[in-house]
């Protein structure tokens, strides 16, 4: 008796299943990392699950190839919402405080952020900082998507900030479009004040359409960076209908 195979039964149009097909598909939306994958497979549906989000606008994500998602930032749960209705994997750049933190607790957490694919990043204009945006250059180049919060870090009043230029030093240098985001109703999960989660909210997902910014190339880098920047914070701003404040983010400079 010949066995069907899996790529047998792809072939002939039939539906795929077991361990195989599940293999595939962990691959496909994790790159290729195991312990991303299994996170994807279980905590990523539990999350959906208990927090419920409304999605609009997840066609723009790309189905393959290199892509930027630039979100506002309203809470610490922002990630929590945002990555599991990502149908591909994303390279978070995270504060490089969280890969400093002492003792074992603080070695197993940064191991974990490090497989999944957590890049640590320390603000301003250091060498360090150029590494690390470096680095998530060579993942765009390799076709992957990688993911900013181009204001630096939570809005401390629900308004959005300028941006940083971080997001726009990437679209420069890789070529990727960029995805805007928007976030809504996640700060209201775990107000400030508060470490008890309010699962009764439900947060939404916005996704706007890419962002081409080909025809800045050309530009003086600094002025480039400035006006790509500025056109994905009103971007943003038009998903969120956040009020605008028209200054940095003094968060981010105090952590």
């Amino acid at each position: 008796m010949r066995l069907v195979t899996w790529r047998m039964r792809t072939r002939a149009g039939l539906p795929r299943f077991g361990l195989a097909h599940l293999l595939v598909r962990v691959r496909r939306v994790t790159g290729g990392c195991v312990f991303y994958g299994v996170l994807a497979h279980t905590v990523g549906p539990l999350l959906r699950l208990a927090l419920r989000p409304r999605v609009e606008g997840r066609e723009n994500i790309p189905a393959d190839g290199p892509f930027i998602l630039a979100s506002n930032h309203l809470s610490m749960v922002d990630s929590f919402v945002l990555s599991p209705v990502i149908p591909r994997r994303l390279w978070w750049l995270a504060r490089s405080e969280y890969f400093e933190l002492p003792g074992i607790g603080g070695r197993l957490i940064r191991r974990g952020m490090l497989a999944l694919g957590n890049v640590p990043i320390r603000r301003g204009p250091t060498r360090a900082a150029v590494r690390a945006l470096g680095r998530m250059v060579d993942v765009l180049d390799a076709g992957g998507g990688v993911a900013i919060y181009p204001e630096g870090s939570r809005s401390p009043d629900g308004r959005l900030y300028l941006g940083r230029r971080g997001v726009a030093w990437l679209a420069l240098k890789s070529g990727a479009k960029v995805v805007p985001v928007a976030l809504g109703g996640s700060d209201q999960i775990i107000p400030l004040g508060t470490w008890r989660p309010r699962l009764s909210v439900r947060p939404t997902v916005r996704f706007g359409e890419p962002m081409d910014f080909s025809r800045y190339q050309d530009l003086p880098p600094g002025r480039a960076r400035r006006v790509i920047t500025d056109e994905v914070m009103d971007a943003i701003r038009k998903l969120s209908d956040q009020e605008w404040a028209g200054t940095l983010n003094p968060r981010a400079d105090d952590e």
